[in-house]
């Protein structure tokens, strides 16, 4: 398969989609890689080469899934930046993928929001598309599950390498909401799980088969010394 995964900053690919795109790569299937903006607007200690910084930082980041498309469009304009859904169809249609991972049309930032009415204008009725978590999972309702306990300590090194970026902060924060969205399943201590929402649209109504397999459902009870609850 080809799978497209589409996020509006450097460490946005890593901190929301990380996981469910390593389990993709390991079994061999093709990643494409965008990142909409420049990074630019995302200091944390003031740098005027903070988008040189931070492309730098995304490249080494995402080696190992592949080499990202940098679109370099201004970070925190991207709603009112000219040709991004032109620029987006193109590099959609010429990938050609069989499933699409961006940010969720609810996101708390305005770019991550801009960027999924950008992505669901240009994928149309020809390419599904999922929506990641948001930050914390705040006011974020998932319907896919996807154990990446295997593939965490992957994830972790890769958001760590954003460290113009205070990495270790977002980071933890991953840490806990992923552990959090493994515990709502029941899963062992020690699990993670990110988490996805589809929406269904004509023609794609059930894309189960574009998806690995959720966690396995444990009863509460015949494993409550292993739970994480």
């Amino acid at each position: 398969m080809k799978i497209l995964a589409i996020g509006a900053h450097p460490d946005d690919i890593e901190i929301f989609m990380f996981g469910l795109l390593s389990i993709y790569s390991n079994r061999g299937d093709e990643i494409g890689l965008i990142v909409a903006t420049d990074g630019a607007a995302g200091n944390v200690i003031s740098n005027k080469s903070l988008s040189k910084i931070r492309k730098k930082e995304t490249i080494n980041a995402l080696m190992d899934l592949g080499e990202p498309d940098l679109l370099g469009f201004p970070d925190g304009q991207l709603s009112d930046s000219k040709n991004v859904r032109s620029t987006l169809k193109e590099k959609i249609k010429k990938f050609n993928p069989d499933l699409i991972i961006t940010h969720a049309p609810e996101d708390y930032h305005p770019d991550h929001r801009a960027l999924s009415k950008y992505v669901i204008d240009s994928a149309s009725f020809n390419f599904p598309v999922i929506f990641c978590e948001t930050l914390m999972g705040v006011n974020f309702t998932p319907n896919y599950y996807i154990d990446i306990s295997k593939h965490f300590e992957l994830k972790k090194n890769a958001i760590l390498k954003h460290k113009s970026q205070n990495s270790e902060k977002f980071y933890k924060a991953i840490e806990i909401n992923n552990r959090f969205r493994a515990a709502q399943c029941n899963a062992p201590d020690g699990s993670y799980a990110e988490v996805y929402r589809f929406e269904p649209t004509f023609p794609f109504l059930d894309i189960r088969l574009l998806l690995p397999e959720s966690l396995p459902i444990r009863s509460y009870y015949k494993n409550l010394s292993n739970s994480l609850i």
